[in-house]
């Protein structure tokens, strides 16, 4: 009877798990989990929800969901995809829904959901867990036929050393999919508001991202930020997390803004600034950017905007720029850009080129995702493609 280890007891681990038994059910499978629980991210994720997957309805590019490994997954996708993954927890006895944001969780709105769907089949298909185990060596698992690395994000490099040793590239990890810290009184003071549709870009690069906007006390957070973070993750930690990111909190154009703003001077010349805004922002928001553009003239009617207002005005709309003071905290995501290069691995079945029947899956390869359920079908997908691979070496070995 073959055996396989899996170094990881994350989200990535137990599908890998779980398919290679169904796959191979006389395979002994060993899941090695460093820390006394396993699947304690997938526990907090999503708030506690976990948005297991993506329905994929507005991605039509995959780099704008994955800005890491895209090709790769574009070719992985073939052979198991959101809708495969969608379709397997259905038929695994956990129900789905898609939200409005096209983002998918469990009907029951729990993590937990997923959590005993794997605990129940792992212990239907008697898969070992061995918790408290960190592996360090590939030595220590020379009894076994197959290793598949599913160790996750790691955010200082420790847990890539004993893979670079191996011969192994490690692209060096940053963090990815972080809020901004920003030292500004006055907008911290907005904490609470939502702007629905803004875009949040990096002056002087083609990174942007567009989505909801959250004021903190810290700064901004929000799926606009977050994904600009991913966007951005190296260049941001190039910088220490310390440069200039820009708003346009409508969706409108520069020109259409002044051509609104135009047209509310001509149908509302006797309204004050302050009590009308022609745009769907939030009144204290609005209030905020007034004073932020034209200062004390913000009280004035509408009638009384000059040009040199206007100009300043319609700037602050549409490129109202800030400089971050570094990362802010956000609990409920712990997603890494970097890990093992790709071109250490076979693309077709996640092995490694350096060393044979060595697997990998999960966030531990250089694959990250925006927020949205994409890093999970990251983990579901390559998982997945490690389990056939080993079934495929079975059938031949």
């Amino acid at each position: 009877m073959s055996k396989t280890a899996i170094v990881g007891g994350g989200a990535a681990g137990f599908f890998l798990a779980v398919n290679l038994k169904e796959m191979v059910p006389g395979m002994e499978v060993t899941v090695f989990e460093r820390s006394n629980k396993v699947l304690a991210k997938v526990e907090v994720s999503g708030g506690g929800r976990c948005n297991c997957t993506n329905s994929f309805a507005e991605i039509n590019d995959l780099q704008t969901a994955y800005p890491r490994g895209h090709r790769l997954l574009k070719r992985l996708f073939k052979g198991f995809d959101h809708e495969d993954a969608y379709q397997w927890f259905e038929n695994h006895g956990v129900a789905l829904v898609t939200q409005d944001d096209e983002c998918v969780f469990p009907q029951a709105q729990d993590s937990h959901a997923i959590i005993d769907c794997f605990l129940r089949l792992a212990q239907r298909y008697h898969i070992r867990i061995v918790n408290g185990r960190r592996i360090q060596q590939l030595e220590e698992l020379e009894d076994y036929d197959y290793v598949a690395v599913t160790t996750g994000g790691s955010p200082k490099g420790e847990g890539l050393r004993w893979l670079e040793a191996m011969g192994h590239e490690i692209v060096a990890p940053v963090p990815s999919l972080f809020t901004l810290s920003i030292d500004d009184r006055q907008l911290t003071s907005l904490q609470g508001l939502v702007v629905n549709e803004v875009t949040a870009f990096i002056p002087g690069t083609k990174m942007k991202a567009t989505g909801p906007l959250l004021l903190t006390h810290w700064g901004m957070s929000g799926p606009a930020i977050l994904k600009l973070s991913s966007y951005a993750a190296r260049l941001l930690a190039e910088h220490d997390y310390k440069t200039a990111v820009s708003i346009r909190w409508t969706t409108l154009t520069e020109a259409e803004v002044q051509k609104r703003l135009c047209q509310t001077m001509v149908q509302e010349p006797q309204k004050q600034l302050t009590t009308f805004c022609p745009l769907l922002l939030p009144q204290r928001l609005w209030t905020y950017l007034l004073e932020k553009s034209i200062g004390n003239r913000s009280h004035i009617r509408w009638c009384e905007l000059n040009k040199k207002d206007m100009n300043r005005l319609v700037n602050t709309l549409t490129n109202d720029t800030y400089q971050t003071s570094g990362r802010g905290t956000f609990k409920d995501e712990f997603v890494t850009c970097g890990g093992v290069a790709l071109n250490s691995v076979n693309a077709q079945t996640l092995e490694s080129k350096v060393v044979k029947n060595l697997y990998f899956a999960g966030e531990v390869l250089d694959i990250d995702g925006i927020t949205g359920g994409f890093n999970f079908q990251a983990a579901w997908t390559t998982a997945y493609t490690v389990a056939k691979a080993i079934c495929e070496a079975e059938k031949h070995a």
